[in-house]
């Protein structure tokens, strides 16, 4: 990514969403969630997140949020697909800008130290609170254990 000061960089990104209303929501976030610690954030295209992913982790296939952490001064760096954002919005019914709130929170609750993976729920409860805070949809973790939840066993009449 880039080495300026920007906190939010758009790169094929497309339109449809409020980029001032985006890095209003990053510079709180800086503030609230992350103690006054700078992090840049790329919104960019599938291309671009494909790339990082096999790059970085060896996935050779686009995903919606990437988190690259750096240390205690400067967090790191989050990418987010505008086009997953888009096709997960339009699937989950919020708006774009909403989509790339949630993936922007994820993203920084893992620059933070947090990890769903190894955590026994701490990072859904802040992503949740966080959420809460926000006015935001459910997130990614939330969508996640609805999936592979077991569906309650249907009555017999």
């Amino acid at each position: 990514m880039e080495t300026d000061d920007a906190i939010l960089i758009c790169r094929r990104a497309g339109r449809g969403f409020g980029r001032g209303n985006l890095i209003r929501l990053a510079e709180r976030l800086r503030r609230e969630l992350a103690g006054g610690r700078p992090y840049r954030c790329l919104l960019t295209d599938d291309r671009e997140l494909r790339r990082l992913n096999r790059q970085f982790l060896g996935r050779d296939y686009p995903t919606d949020v990437l988190s690259f952490p750096a240390g205690e001064e400067f967090l790191g760096e989050i990418a987010i697909s505008v086009d997953r954002a888009r096709e997960q919005a339009a699937r989950y019914g919020h708006s774009l800008e909403e989509e790339l709130a949630i993936l922007m929170l994820h993203g920084l609750l893992h620059l933070v130290g947090f990890d769903h993976e190894r955590d026994r729920g701490r990072m859904r409860r802040a992503e949740a609170h966080w959420r809460r805070l926000l006015g935001l949809p459910d997130g990614l973790i939330e969508r996640t254990l609805a999936v592979h939840r077991p569906a309650a066993p249907r009555s017999r009449s």
